[in-house]
């Protein structure tokens, strides 16, 4: 990855960072990724703590490997403690943001499945159930766009657009497996079609 500049990081911006990510953590219906784009505003564009590579491969990164997809929470934390002063800042750096994405969220899960459990038929529940579907996929669409943005220019790139406008159709209109989907992209990509 792109190292950022050296970055001072004073107890407050600590402080800051970890107020960020317990608020991120409230919000992050659907999942922190959906909130990628607004750690990506404070992150990169305001704080500048991270580069927009940093930012990029941080994500890229915790998508390939295995495991839960809130790694990605995990490297951001990770690369702006290195950017501020080696291995000791980065674990810290894990630590603050992982604290802070986990803690809230884990416990507002914990009490309100218990009380939805319980109140599972009741007519509100079920209508806020399904009145966060769309938010939840406006969420990750809008992170989708940034991520893309970051690496194409729509203009240039027009088949890339066009194959990923056809797969999202594609995957709500039928039941074609995404892998399958995944793999075509994959052999478009290897013979430089997109």
């Amino acid at each position: 990855m792109m190292a950022a500049p050296i970055l001072v990081m004073r107890w407050l911006d600590w402080l800051n960072l970890l107020v960020h990510y317990l608020y991120y953590s409230v919000l992050s219906v659907g999942g922190a990724i959906a909130l990628a784009s607004e750690m990506h505003r404070y992150l990169v564009v305001q704080q500048h703590w991270l580069n927009e590579a940093q930012f990029s491969s941080s994500i890229a990164i915790a998508q390939a490997a295995p495991g839960p997809n809130i790694l990605f929470v995990a490297l951001l934390g990770w690369n702006i403690g290195l950017n501020s002063g080696g291995i000791a800042a980065a674990l810290f750096g894990v630590l603050v943001t992982m604290t802070g994405i986990l803690l809230p969220s884990t416990t507002l899960c914990c009490i309100s499945a218990h009380w939805l459990h319980r109140n599972r038929d009741l007519r509100a529940v079920r209508a806020f159930k399904q009145g966060m579907g769309p938010i939840v996929v406006a969420l990750i669409g809008s992170i989708g766009w940034i991520l893309a943005s970051a690496h194409s220019e729509p203009a240039a790139d027009w088949r890339l657009w066009l194959l990923t406008a056809a797969t999202g159709l594609i995957l709500w209109r039928s039941k074609v497996h995404f892998l399958w989907l995944l793999a075509a992209g994959a052999i478009l990509g290897w013979y430089g079609m997109v």
